[in-house]
């Protein structure tokens, strides 16, 4: 009996628990109803912070947050709803706030997701052709010749780099000296290889004992003067493990970098740097054209992936500064290596973690400003299916080296020498934020550069003279929106160019210039075919709209929508009333309070153009249309 009472009281305090949910989530999927999305959403957060969150409520606060565009929220609500579903529509909701939020291969990723699930899908079959980037990789193909160098062995040949009228590599060549475990080949060792004046090479010859040791020695990099030489070298450990009277030894080795200086025409006093640790590596050493600079790889605490990119200032007195990692723009959870800087600048490097062909490939980038341009691919025939790194050209005469163990080869990784035969083209754009009464600049703004496809790719801030810098392929459309304050925010379209530098001005005006009669006149709010869901187009107008009422807070605001004369009354009315009520929604998403602005639908009632059933596609355009009406508070504005 006192079981059965133990039973009762579990089953009707669920029962209760249960019933306390439902009436929870009843308030807020009514809220969601009627499109108060700022509301549902918080009374949906209200429920999974007590706990009671399950696939239902994470896919209806998903749902609020991508309807009001807070791509953030929407992006994670999305992520915690697909650990438990596969509905094609969520993952395409996820894919286009991964999207928005810059992280094109995870969007890709869920945009494979979805392709799978509907492949006869518009969007499905829209992606898969446009999603495809090695034809841009491929491109880059017409930019270079390269040839397997004579030098090459049956073993393993890598790097390039030369010095005083010789080309440094590293070469497993030397089989007097014993098999490494991990490819059965001699250990590595460097070698110099001296050029005929016919431009071909001679046999490559074994540097001294100095800088080779038993084990393996790997890239260098010298000094402007060329007299003090970088290099990797690989050093081993023991670890005794002490357990009562047993003893165990534990043999480990890690990749150190070392400094060797000129004696003459050969190198000694070779030391080992101070940022070598027995607890991680540190290795390809390339030191800039002003040699007030280090980049080199290492796999240290606090990276990124496996191996990332640092660089470090050397001093006047040769000592090396503190490391610095340049970034998660450069570095992924994948492994970045051999970085090469270039007397341009230009930094090359080899990565698995970004897009390209298979294994390593070779991408560039370039720094300006402290931050990082978007990140290249060089394109065949420098990268191959295979591993192709230790990548490093001579600017001055467009030739250079990259090792590969692509197919076709002599020996397990071959030495290739290439010349550039056009110019990896960039362009810098300098943007110029102006006042258009007064012409004078305008600091602090936020200059966002787009794609020609609407993804974000950068966003910084202008300085004390206005301006601020990108760095784009050459020929490639690009879009920059500009913001600020009390400025009415602009968007402009930078047509394709292959110079060098290009200078655009863009003038804001005054916000109130938004502001004409008993309206806010903001440009066309589009939506979607059929959907009420505000989009990134969208949001940059009525963000315009959020200014102004910020700036006047007595300002009153009825939003109405109106559709064309396409489909029945009743339809373009209950549309055009979602469409008013979630544009509501995102104002009061940023913080307006809801008792300033209004919205409703008006369907086909009020056309701008009387055209009927004979309108044109511009006349329909021009009826399908938002206005925000001012109620009350209209400031007293001068134009």
């Amino acid at each position: 009996m006192k079981n059965l009472k133990t039973i009762l009281f579990i089953t009707l305090m669920s029962s209760l628990c249960l019933t306390a949910q439902n009436r929870d989530t009843k308030k807020a999927d009514k809220q969601f109803s009627r499109l108060e999305f700022v509301k549902a959403a918080e009374n949906y957060s209200a429920l999974v912070e007590d706990g009671k969150g399950d696939t239902y409520i994470y896919g209806r606060l998903a749902d609020s947050y991508y309807n009001i565009f807070n791509t953030f929220e929407a992006e994670r609500w999305y992520s915690k709803v697909l650990e438990s579903s596969e509905s094609p529509e969520m993952i395409y909701k996820y894919a286009q706030m991964l999207k928005a939020n810059g992280k094109y291969e995870a969007s890709n990723q869920q945009m494979d997701r979805f392709a799978s699930m509907r492949p006869s899908d518009n969007r499905a079959t829209t992606y898969i052709k446009n999603k495809n980037y090695l034809p841009k990789i491929l491109e880059q193909g017409k930019k270079f010749n390269i040839q397997n160098a004579d030098f090459n062995s049956d073993q393993s040949d890598f790097g390039g780099i030369l010095n005083d009228g010789k080309l440094y590599i590293s070469s497993s060549r030397n089989e007097i000296r014993k098999n490494y475990g991990w490819n059965d080949q001699p250990y590595l060792d460097i070698y110099t290889v001296s050029k005929n004046s016919d431009d071909t090479y001679q046999e490559p010859i074994i540097a001294n004992y100095i800088l080779n040791t038993k084990y393996h020695e790997g890239l260098v990099s010298f000094t402007p003067d060329g007299n003090t030489m970088y290099f990797t070298r690989e050093s081993y450990y023991e670890n005794i493990y002490q357990r009562d009277t047993l003893s165990k030894r534990t043999r480990y080795s890690q990749i150190f970098l070392y400094k060797a200086t000129k004696l003459d025409s050969d190198w000694d006093n070779v030391e080992g740097l101070p940022i070598n640790s027995e607890n991680y590596s540190v290795k390809n050493p390339s030191v800039s054209s002003d040699g007030t600079t280090m980049y080199f790889a290492s796999n240290m605490p606090g990276g990124y992936g496996d191996f990332d990119i640092y660089k470090a200032p050397i001093n006047a007195d040769g000592t090396l500064g503190e490391a610095v990692n340049m970034g998660q723009k450069v570095n992924t959870e994948g492994q970045e290596m051999f970085p090469y800087i270039s007397s341009k600048n230009i930094l090359y490097f080899s990565s698995d973690g970004h897009l390209g062909l298979g294994g390593l490939d070779v991408f560039y980038t370039k720094e300006i400003d402290g931050k990082m341009a978007p990140i290249r691919n060089v394109g065949i025939p420098i990268n191959s299916n295979g591993d192709d790194f230790a990548f490093n050209i001579v600017e001055e005469t467009e030739e250079g080296f990259v090792s590969s163990n692509r197919e076709g080869g002599k020996g397990g990784d071959d030495i290739y020498i290439f010349k550039k035969l056009q110019p990896l083209c960039d362009v810098l754009i300098a943007a110029t934020v102006l006042d258009d009464k007064t012409r004078e600049p305008i600091s602090g703004a936020t200059v966002s550069l787009f794609d020609i496809e609407g993804n974000k790719i950068s966003t910084k801030t202008t300085n004390e003279e206005g301006i601020t810098e990108f760095i784009v392929e050459c020929e490639t459309d690009t879009e920059l929106e500009v913001t600020m304050n009390d400025y009415d925010s602009k968007r402009v379209t930078v047509k394709g160019s292959n110079e060098e530098e290009l200078d655009v001005q863009i003038s804001l005006d005054p916000i109130e210039k938004l502001i004409v009669a008993d309206k806010i006149e903001l440009a066309p709010i589009y939506f979607e075919y059929d959907k009420s869901n505000v989009t990134a187009q969208a949001a940059f107008e009525l963000d315009k709209l959020v200014q102004i009422m910020n700036k006047y807070p007595e300002l009153v605001i009825n939003a109405t929508s109106h559709t064309d004369y396409i489909g029945s009354n009743s339809y373009n009315m209950r549309l055009s009333d979602r469409r008013a009520k979630t544009t509501v929604q995102y104002v009061i998403s940023k913080g307006i309070d809801e008792s300033r602005i209004s919205g409703m639908g008006k369907g086909e009632t009020e056309p701008k153009i009387d055209c009927g059933t004979k309108c044109t596609d511009e006349e329909r355009q021009l009826n399908r249309r938002s206005e925000f009406i001012i109620v009350s508070g209209a400031p007293q504005t001068k134009q």
